[in-house]
């Protein structure tokens, strides 16, 4: 616990100032401090023995970084001061995705162990484990109520688990592979779009078991990775052809064919993109340890670093409120910061 008697997971007062807006709403519009593409690595996180799988920034306030290691383990990071506040050891396998609540009080992890555990963020006790024997791809929190959550799984089914209670309160199954993504669209997340290795995207009504639309094109590839605009007017696919494919994140969810960023090297990763809160840039990670940003309007290439050795760039995050940080993970075990 810090001095003041908080808890440590309480944002510190120098990050509180911009936190004037209120974004309750999925895609809540675009932030209203303007960004900047990251000149250089200013900080490296270093404490996984194996590669990182994934990041997540503290929501709002993004003053800690929580990370999913291919070693089992997940880290939770101060940002400030670049060091652990705190290792969660539970899983038995690789962790595969992880994802905090509406608040940040609590985090999930998802592992190729099977098993989904829900953790409380400050002490560290695990407050559930879950599993239905299939592994787990992918996680989101329902964003009305954190109470609920949906899991990709190996099975081709969404399940959705009531966290309290530990039931699966409904099942979406017509996809024809395992699921890849989850994302919430429309107001506070009623719809639900997911996309699985069987190269098609499907758009739920939420808690309705049935499709209410298919996105199916002979020329889509896997999308094994989907981000939504900060707009919510859009989302961005990585396409496996090496390209980001944009939709639109409402109404038609047509394909917005103008908007293509392309230049990296995917090469079958899923790698995390990640938009800056104005919206105007759109960074990603590739196969080859590369990080690259573009222009949001003219899908041109800003700039392009040499972010990680030995693999790809698996995660980037972009800060909610530091106008041009960046945060990238890869296979190296190295989680750096850029700004």
């Amino acid at each position: 616990r810090t001095g003041q008697g908080e808890s440590w997971i309480a944002c510190p007062t120098e990050l509180r100032s911009g936190l004037d807006i209120d974004d309750s709403e999925v895609g809540a519009g675009v932030d209203h401090h303007k960004c900047y593409v990251p000149k250089k690595c200013t900080a490296r996180f270093l404490g996984h023995n194996k590669g990182v799988h994934r990041i997540r920034l503290f929501p709002r306030t993004g003053h800690l970084l929580l990370s999913a290691g291919l070693d089992g383990k997940c880290k939770v990071w101060s940002v400030m001061t670049k060091k652990v506040c705190r290792t969660y050891i539970g899983h038995s396998a690789a962790v595969r995705d992880v994802q905090f609540n509406n608040d940040g009080t609590k985090f999930l992890s998802c592992s190729f162990d099977r098993f989904i555990r829900l953790w409380d963020t400050e002490k560290g006790d695990v407050l559930g484990t879950y599993t239905n024997r299939r592994v787990p791809y992918v996680l989101k929190f329902f964003p009305k109520d954190d109470n609920i959550f949906v899991v990709g799984c190996s099975d081709n089914k969404i399940v959705a688990y009531d966290s309290t209670s530990g039931e699966v309160t409904q099942e979406y199954n017509h996809h024809l592979a395992p699921v890849n993504t989850i994302t919430f669209v429309e107001d506070h997340g009623m719809k639900m779009i997911t996309s699985s290795d069987d190269k098609k995207i499907l758009v739920w009504e939420w808690d309705i078991g049935v499709p209410i639309k298919y996105i199916s094109d002979p020329t889509m590839h896997s999308i094994p990775v989907v981000t939504l605009h900060p707009t919510g007017n859009f989302f961005a696919g990585q396409s496996l052809d090496n390209q980001i494919v944009v939709y639109q994140g409402k109404d038609r969810f047509a394909v917005q064919r103008k908007k293509k960023f392309s230049g990296h090297l995917v090469s079958g990763y899923a790698c995390d993109i990640a938009f800056s809160p104005d919206g105007q840039f759109i960074c990603s990670g590739d196969g080859n340890g590369k990080l690259f940003f573009w222009d949001w309007r003219r899908s041109k290439i800003l700039q392009k670093y040499r972010a990680h050795d030995k693999g790809p760039t698996i995660g980037s995050v972009w800060h909610p409120v530091l106008p041009s940080t960046v945060f990238t993970c890869g296979w190296d075990g190295v989680i750096k910061m850029w700004e």
